[in-house]
């Protein structure tokens, strides 16, 4: 696992993360509907939580192995979970939609592939 290439990944992905939510706040609140907001605020929430996530997964003393694999479905998931709500939000093509389960199930693997994470040793 290439840290420092993870370290920048995760540093960019932080800086979007408030860049995107700044922007919905400040540059789209009269021009997203309510229900749009909503979807576009989710999409936000997700992607700074898995940042964070991967922010402390890159740094865990666990098998390298499996951190790798765990960050790229951290990874994975804000991209296609957080990035579809984004589109579906500021375009309104709801077909996008069939895209955010496969971001969430990423999620899903990230969070197992940390679960049975073996020991750095192991």
């Amino acid at each position: 696992m290439d840290k420092l290439l993870w370290i920048r990944l995760t540093a960019l992905s932080g800086a979007l993360a408030v860049m995107l939510g700044a922007f919905a706040t400040h540059g789209m609140k009269d021009s997203l509907s309510p229900q749009m907001m909503d979807i576009y605020q989710t999409a936000v929430l997700y992607h700074f939580i898995h940042t964070l996530a991967l922010l402390g997964a890159i740094n865990l003393p666990l098998n390298q192995r499996s951190l790798h694999w765990a960050a790229r479905c951290f990874m994975l998931g804000i991209v296609l979970f957080s990035g579809s709500l984004y589109l579906i939000a500021v375009s309104g093509i709801s077909l996008l939609g069939l895209v955010t389960p496969v971001g969430g199930s990423a999620f899903i693997a990230g969070w197992l592939l940390l679960f049975t994470a073996t020991s750095a040793e192991d």
